[in-house]
């Protein structure tokens, strides 16, 4: 898609986040983007890391999230704009030309006012649960949610089983859950997942 594009050269693809930092490190595009799940490190480390390597590379994150705790990690990381998979092909499009001229873009039915909104909250506002978890661990609970085992989710991550284990650990303890079934409940009730899955 992007290739077909007059005014885009696709000039690297990377098969995880440490291979997509060297190309950037390498190659110093304009705009790099990334998915908010890849193996290693995720995209916001890889938007982390690429804002101080090539801080003229804008960033664009791809993710099948909604969830604004993704989405403000994503800004707050230094993305120029969040794009929702299952949003249309002209919505990535648009986001990469946004981000060239220095602009923010998020997919509807994300909002500038919204996300600006949760940009701004104050440090004494409460936040949910979920939202306190690193990224890392909000991976994790969606993949667990979703009924993948700890080897499942460890192959997918690209990182070892007890990595994986210490992630749920630290998920279950700091959201107060005791069991898969307490676990998917709070998933479905947040938001996370919806029901059914």
């Amino acid at each position: 898609m992007l290739e077909g594009q007059q005014d885009i050269s696709v000039v690297g693809e990377a098969a995880d986040g440490a291979e997509a930092t060297q190309l950037v490190e390498r190659l110093q595009p304009n705009v790099l983007v990334v998915d908010i799940m890849m193996g290693g490190m995720n995209g916001i480390e890889v938007t982390r890391y690429v804002k101080k390597l090539s801080p003229k590379t804008r960033v664009v994150v791809l993710s099948m999230h909604a969830d604004e705790g993704y989405v403000m990690e994503a800004l707050r990381a230094g993305a120029k704009a969040y794009v929702l998979k299952d949003s249309i092909a002209d919505d990535l499009l648009h986001a990469i030309r946004e981000a060239v001229l220095g602009r923010r873009y998020l997919s509807p039915p994300l909002s500038e006012y919204v996300i600006e909104g949760y940009l701004q909250k104050q440090e004494g506002t409460a936040l949910k649960p979920h939202e306190r978890l690193t990224v890392r661990e909000r991976e994790v609970l969606h993949m667990l949610a979703q009924g993948m085992s700890n080897s499942e989710i460890a192959a997918r991550l690209s990182v070892s089983r007890r990595t994986v284990e210490v992630h749920r650990a630290n998920v279950m303890h700091k959201l107060g859950l005791h069991n898969q079934v307490q676990l998917l409940r709070y998933a479905i009730e947040a938001g996370i997942v919806p029901p059914g899955k």
